[in-house]
């Protein structure tokens, strides 16, 4: 899709949205619903990606659709729906990670995901990955591993560039920084992701 067509895609998309945000405004809870269907699963793989656990990622997939729910009234439609969504999605998953921290080392005893259902994952090193009988399981944890040794900021750029496929524009505006910022840190995560796994990119 050429860069036009996706900018009038992404400007039907955000007044769709922002009809759906003024009848969820007047308590209609079928228009909710939508904006909750358009967004839940894009909203959890991120989450998913920054925390590697999937019951920390619906627990606070759930918890952000209701904090913005109660949050309506303060959308202004400065942006769009999508793009104030994910910042509290981030800022919600950053304080977690604050919290986790402080509570316990985190394990990764607890992933259960095969990249086969997340082919974006493994997309991530797979054109530098010659070393085909490494198997893909083992693959995804290493990858997981990689992201998760990541500071947060970092972790969230390469999840909301390289799995989710949002442009440089996009991510500056949901992480409330200039696009030079967003290029810096996407590169400075991607050298640290290739030299951990160095070992598997040979």
């Amino acid at each position: 899709m050429s860069a036009p067509d996706k900018a009038l895609e992404n400007k039907a998309r955000a007044a769709e949205d922002l009809a759906l945000v003024n009848r969820a405004r007047q308590e209609d809870a079928a228009a909710y619903d939508q904006l909750i269907r358009k967004y839940q699963e894009r909203i959890y793989a991120t989450i998913y990606h920054m925390t590697s656990n999937h019951e920390d990622a619906n627990d606070l997939t759930q918890e952000t659709f209701i904090k913005a729910y109660r949050a309506l009234k303060s959308f202004k439609g400065d942006s769009s729906f999508y793009t104030w969504i994910y910042r509290i999605a981030i800022n919600k998953t950053i304080n977690f990670l604050k919290q986790r921290k402080n509570r316990v080392h985190m394990s990764l005893n607890d992933m259960d995901f095969n990249a086969e259902n997340d082919p974006d994952m493994v997309a991530l090193v797979s054109d530098k990955t010659p070393r085909r009988d490494l198997g893909i399981s083992e693959l995804s944890e290493k990858l997981n591993a990689a992201l998760q040794k990541l500071s947060e900021p970092h972790r969230m750029v390469v999840t909301l560039h390289d799995v989710q496929g949002l442009s440089h524009d996009e991510i500056a505006k949901i992480m409330d920084c200039n696009v030079g910022t967003v290029r810096s840190r996407l590169f400075y995560a991607r050298q640290q992701l290739q030299a951990t796994l160095s070992d598997y990119l040979k």
